[in-house]
């Protein structure tokens, strides 16, 4: 009777298995690549195991013997089922699990959240044991986050470089300077110069800019502040200019409630950037999210 399965039998089933499929052991040599006495050999070994004759070979011709044609369906389907086994624990090794906690700036450019969301769809069809914990926060947060470890990675604009931090790039925002419907610009806004707006207060981020030198004198930087919302909401009063980014303005420029100063020239871009922990980078998570994020933003 047919003892443990061994890797030397699960070999000697497939030679048999493709000398009936081949309709002879002399059909079967190039199948296997192997010579006839070879064969023969490595069926009358399985036949030894089992304790019955498989099949009539000889001059006679080729034929299955009834009690091989039951072991033929059995093997069949002991070699589709290891063959599941071999898929299964390969899927496995593949598959990622646990959760990866992610921090992001508010309001990304809808375009960039389309593309976001498609990393995260392509990561998550091939691992379903992973899953995502997402925090919404200022830069500053979002790095002394990654730093202490409560987070695996960022997403966002980043003006420092922390030298425990790896940064790249994945996207560009443009900023545009604004003007409120209530505010005395507003009704020349569009091509306005440099110096025609520099006796007006503005609303100013509290962080350094390096993109963008302050458009007047300092005292007439009256507000700070890192939020969008607050911003957007100081410009909309009429009491203030100031930047927003282009695709976050857009809709009140639609309602007529904001005018851009001078599209051409007040303006500037900035890099949006994913920064993780040079200690976290290797880790199979975050490196799995960086491949994603560098296929679907392009990142050369």
């Amino acid at each position: 009777m047919l003892g443990n399965v061994s890797e030397l039998d699960i070999r000697l089933i497939r030679v048999f298995l493709a000398v009936v499929e081949a309709g002879g052991v002399s059909a079967a040599q190039a199948l296997l690549n192997t010579s006839q006495p070879t064969i023969s050999a490595q069926l009358a070994a399985l036949e030894t195991r089992l304790g019955f004759r498989l099949c009539e070979r000889g001059r006679a011709g080729f034929a299955v013997t009834p009690r091989g044609a039951q072991f033929l369906d059995a093997a069949r389907r002991f070699l589709a089922a290891a063959e599941g086994f071999r898929v299964e624990v390969q899927q496995i090794n593949r598959t990622l699990s646990g959760t990866l906690g992610v921090g992001l700036m508010g309001q990304l450019d809808p375009q960039a959240n389309k593309r976001l969301a498609l990393a995260i769809s392509r990561l998550r069809a091939r691992n379903q044991g992973l899953y995502f914990q997402f925090t919404e926060l200022s830069s500053s947060f979002l790095e002394e986050r990654l730093v202490n470890g409560h987070l695996d990675l960022a997403i966002g604009y980043f003006w420092r470089r922390l030298d425990s931090l790896d940064y790249l790039a994945l996207f560009r925002e443009t900023q545009i300077a604004y003007c409120g419907a209530g505010h005395p610009l507003y009704g020349q806004a569009g091509a306005l110069p440099r110096e025609a707006v520099t006796g007006y207060e503005w609303v100013w981020p509290s962080h350094p800019l390096p993109e963008m030198p302050a458009p007047t004198e300092l005292e007439r930087l009256t507000a700070l502040t890192d939020s969008m919302d607050g911003a957007a909401m100081l410009i909309l009063s009429g009491q203030h200019l100031g930047f927003l980014p282009q695709h976050y303005a857009s809709g009140h420029v639609e309602q007529g409630q904001l005018r851009a100063l001078n599209p051409d020239r007040l303006r500037y871009e900035v890099d949006f950037q994913v920064a993780v922990r040079r200690s976290a980078r290797q880790g199979e998570l975050v490196s799995a999210f960086l491949e994603a994020l560098v296929d679907v933003f392009e990142v050369p």
